[in-house]
């Protein structure tokens, strides 16, 4: 109960100290992370710290709080907690994300936390058991939201080792060719597939799959090229250059926002395939990296930038969509991209490098099949997002109130039982 705090300062509670210096020349290959002040930023073959640990950011990016549950090299851009003085570790990551840190930073070039003033700091803590009980509340909902992370990406890995067997390794065709039942696949499906490989300008393909241009099956619109003085806090949600991470990855919290003027070639929605034609950086990971835009809590309808393309397919070629962002995940298009890429500083990716790439096409009636089961992954992987958001939401939306006393214990874990 909230009578049961006290009244202390952060430096009787805790105590945190610098990180290690580790160059890049000294890092060896190894398990174990190297936390900086940003999050992991690499692995080490020696850990400093024993987890679970507490990691937050000393200078570069100030105010992240990390917990670590493995052993770890906290890095000298960060703080970290040598001592929990017998508080709980998960409650003191929770509890941290509470405080302003730019209130105890260095009034310097480049600020920077001073741990000093950091121990200083007043603050009100609950005991041990009712740190405990917080942390249980808290954590019950991040790691609901961790296990979705991990399902997602295992439902992606399944989706991408189904498309390069069947379309890159022609494994159901390679084993019908050699007398023997496709494994794993049912019959209806197997039939799906010939017998027999035959000599193209690609090398061996499926007897009876064609040689194709991606511009056969579709165009490209590029993006509205927009003013700054038009981004807002609201408006249409706008896909920009910053979602993209690389390998198919979509950071949906890197959407901005757009009030100025557009045209309907502008617009895409939940679903639509696009991909990145600029990389403002030299190791092209962005560069002509695909991704299937999520389901947007903010609106059916948003647009995109010049730094991005949509796919437009013909309406008879639409059930080609997944097929085409799985082979634009494959190393043959990504070394395409980087190959084609124009520009010194800013890295550009022309129209018909993308449109011009060759692939082997099977017949549609074996894309529909690919679609329809690669579809109900990618739908699964969707709605874990958006349960995940969900529950993101109401965790920053508990973890003030918990903290400072504001709501109890037993009222929170009402709340949170009927969510995981």
């Amino acid at each position: 109960m909230a009578s049961e705090w006290r009244n202390t300062t952060l430096g009787e509670i805790i105590e945190l100290k610098r990180g290690y210096d580790l160059t890049t020349k000294d890092r060896r290959p190894g398990p174990y992370p190297v936390i900086s002040s940003s999050g992991i930023s690499g692995y080490h073959a020696e850990a400093k710290v024993k987890a679970p640990g507490v990691v937050t950011g000393r200078y570069g990016t100030i105010g992240q709080v990390f917990y670590i549950t493995e052993d770890f090299w906290p890095h000298n851009t960060a703080l970290y907690v040598r001592d929990f003085k017998g508080n709980d570790p998960r409650f003191i990551s929770y509890f941290l994300q509470t405080l302003n840190f730019l209130a105890y930073s260095d009034k310097a070039a480049v600020p920077g936390v001073n741990r000093n003033h950091l121990h200083m700091a007043t603050v009100r803590v609950p005991n041990l058991s009712e740190q405990r009980a917080i942390a249980h509340i808290l954590g019950a909902l991040d790691d609901k939201i961790e296990l979705n992370r991990q399902m997602n990406q295992t439902l992606e890995a399944i989706a991408r080792a189904l498309f390069k067997s069947w379309f890159v390794d022609f494994d159901p065709v390679r084993a019908k060719a050699a007398g023997e039942q496709p494994p794993g696949l049912a019959p209806h499906i197997a039939d799906l597939f010939p017998d027999e490989l035959v000599e193209s300008e690609l090398g061996e393909i499926p007897k009876g799959w064609e040689v194709k241009y991606l511009g056969d099956l579709m165009s490209l619109d590029k993006g509205v090229s927009y003013k700054g003085a038009f981004l807002t806090t609201e408006g249409t949600p706008m896909i920009n250059l910053g979602c993209f991470l690389g390998r198919g990855r979509f950071l949906e919290k890197s959407i901005k926002y757009y009030s100025g003027e557009y045209r309907q070639r502008h617009v895409v929605h939940a679903g639509d395939l696009v991909l990145a034609n600029t990389d403002i950086t030299q190791k092209r990971e962005v560069l002509g990296s695909p991704a299937l835009i999520p389901p947007s809590q903010d609106a059916e309808e948003m647009i995109f930038t010049h730094h991005v393309f949509a796919a437009r397919f013909h309406q008879e070629e639409t059930a080609w969509k997944l097929f085409m962002y799985m082979l634009l995940l494959q190393d043959k298009f990504r070394d395409r991209a980087t190959g084609f890429a124009t520009g010194t500083t800013v890295l550009a990716l022309p129209r018909d490098a993308v449109l011009g790439l060759e692939f082997i096409a099977p017949p549609l009636k074996l894309v529909l099949k690919f679609e329809s089961v690669a579809r109900q992954l990618i739908e699964k992987q969707w709605s874990n997002t958006v349960e995940s958001r969900t529950l993101a939401v109401l965790r920053d939306t508990l973890l003030p109130k918990l903290i400072s006393g504001e709501l109890r214990v037993p009222d929170a874990e009402r709340i949170v039982g009927r969510c995981v």
